[in-house]
């Protein structure tokens, strides 16, 4: 993707924080009639290479998995995003020569995917993918508080997917190219409607002291 030098973030354990806490990725494909992309929920296996392993399922109905294994794929994660007007900026009441802009948080992962169809694997990812985002509430639920005969039917709908990241790339465009007052302004004007974007916008621009 374009990566002006001021936007990358090169840091893996800052890419994989991403990834955890905005699991939800789009996985891009190529297929017989062209391009192919679905949003699926991400498992992510951060010791595993290099730079990580990615772990998802899709349904067996989904064409996008057969003649994947073995493809170079692409992930996109997205983080917090929004659309930022030029009024937050000092340089508006100054000289006027601002537009708007987007504020966004991304990383790319590549890699070979790897098709995985076998009910061991499944098990265990869709496990782990279940307790990953059940542990918050006060009473998870478990893949076996289901009927196992259920859960074994459910399994034989799906595929899964794994892919070992070859490179990996982070965008945080979050205002750094702005003056000191402009991302100020920028922080204070979403820290209400976008506090997620605003804290973004305060640490990346040096702005908590």
């Amino acid at each position: 993707m374009y990566q002006p030098a001021h936007h990358r973030e090169d840091r893996l354990e800052v890419q994989h924080d991403l990834i955890e806490t905005h699991p939800f990725g789009l996985l891009i494909s190529t297929g017989a009639d062209g391009l192919l992309a679905n949003g699926l929920p991400f498992l992510l296996q951060r010791s595993e290479g290099e730079f990580g392993r990615l772990q998802v399922h899709l349904a067996r109905a989904n064409p996008q998995w057969r003649g994947l294994h073995g493809q170079d794929v692409l992930v996109v994660f997205q983080g917090p995003l929004t659309y930022v007007t030029p009024a937050f900026y000092e340089t508006k009441r100054e000289t006027g020569k601002v537009v708007p802009t987007w504020n966004y948080v991304m990383v790319q992962a590549r890699g070979t995917a790897h098709v995985r169809d076998d009910q061991a694997w499944l098990d265990t990812q869709i496990a782990a993918l279940t307790d990953r985002h059940e542990a918050a509430r006060a009473e998870p639920w478990e893949v076996s508080d289901a009927p196992r005969p259920y859960i074994e039917a459910q399994l034989r709908g799906i595929v899964g997917i794994e892919i070992d990241i070859r490179q990996i790339e982070g965008k945080w465009k979050v205002s750094q190219n702005r003056s000191e007052a402009d991302r100020t302004g920028v922080a204070q004007g979403l820290a209400e409607a976008h506090s997620d974007m605003a804290a973004v916008v305060r640490r990346y621009g040096d702005l908590d002291g």
